[in-house]
């Protein structure tokens, strides 16, 4: 199938077939060939055609369908970034899919996270220009504040630019076609609480009982009221009655955290790492690292970020790739902070 590929990658660059076979030093025949299936280029200009598309030799060719979703999984785990032309690919071939059946679950929620993966590039680079024009004008006259804030995902103070109201309405549209779904839940009350509609997370909340996630909302609902007593005691409850859930030790560790205690935050962090068997979370140890920050000590940080480059490779083989990158960046980011200290 390298000829539909071929034909496919020389019609989104907007060339003809005789320019691209002048660039390969073939016949415009042979192209011609290639893109209808009567033959196939010799290997050795396999990679001319891929240093001619901007791609790699694997992608010339037909995936099978299992073997293509499992790569854009990797790209979209892996990539900080991803090229326009491979975005663009993907995303023809995910519309493909769903052309062909509507209801492709696993394709739509791939073209979803692609298009969240984009948003989340182009947000860090508006973040990066921003930044840089409050530095040329700290005075704020081109009121930039606000695109900072939303390229950063801090909040404005305006709760009309704060609201989640979009996102609870899409989560109870959902509830109402699939009632008491356990996920469902766990996404709408943190945005509930978020919004100050305690009632309505308190109706939520009721259909976790005997889940440690009831337990852990219940807490996080009780802070929100200001009930800071009450708070600790049902986080530290659901720690309590279920010791085998590595999540409601992280759930402390957020709770101590906003009561201040980041010592007790630390050492429940680091239980809810080193309860779990392999493959690992890492959630744990990048919140200790953001407690270490907070602390001052960012030598421990940086060992917490080392942790997690630890456990990615002995966990999931990763040694590259974005998830590393933004652990090694993060350590240079500590390093400077520490000399300057």
């Amino acid at each position: 199938m390298i000829g539909k590929n071929i034909r496919q990658l020389r019609q989104e660059k907007h060339v003809r077939q005789e320019t691209l076979a002048e660039a390969l030093g073939v016949s415009g025949q042979a192209v011609s060939k290639w893109e209808t299936g009567a033959s196939e280029p010799d290997i050795a200009l396999l990679p001319k055609l891929a240093s001619y598309f901007g791609v790699s030799i694997d992608e010339l060719f037909e995936l099978p369908r299992e073997e293509h979703m499992e790569r854009i999984g990797n790209m979209l785990w892996h990539e900080r970034r991803i090229r326009p032309e491979t975005f663009a690919r993907t995303a023809a071939y995910l519309e493909e899919l769903i052309r062909n059946d509507t209801e492709d679950a696993q394709a739509l929620g791939m073209l979803a996270a692609l298009y969240c993966h984009r948003a989340s590039g182009d947000r860090e680079i508006a973040a990066w220009y921003a930044e840089r024009a409050l530095e040329a004008d700290p005075a704020d006259e081109n009121d930039v504040w606000p695109t900072l804030l939303e390229a950063r995902g801090g909040l404005c103070g305006d709760e009309w630019f704060d609201n989640h109201f979009g996102a609870i309405r899409a989560i109870k549209d959902f509830l109402e076609k699939h009632p008491g779904d356990r996920t469902a839940l766990v996404f709408l009350i943190p945005n509930l609480i978020a919004d100050h509609r305690f009632g309505e997370a308190e109706e939520a909340i009721a259909q976790l009982r005997g889940d440690y996630c009831g337990l852990c909302y219940g807490g996080d609902l009780a802070f929100a009221r200001g009930d800071r007593e009450k708070a600790r005691m049902l986080w530290e409850q659901a720690a309590r009655d279920f010791p085998q859930r590595w999540q409601a030790q992280d759930n402390l560790g957020q709770g101590y955290r906003k009561l201040g205690l980041l010592h007790e935050a630390l050492e429940a962090f680091e239980k809810s790492f080193t309860m779990q068997q392999a493959p690992r979370y890492t959630d744990g140890l990048f919140a200790r690292a953001q407690v270490h920050e907070q602390l001052g000590d960012y030598e421990g940080a940086i060992e917490d970020s080392r942790r997690i480059i630890e456990c990615l490779r002995e966990d999931y083989g990763t040694v590259d790739g974005e998830e590393v990158d933004e652990r090694l960046r993060e350590i240079e980011r500590l390093r400077q902070l520490a000399g300057r200290a």
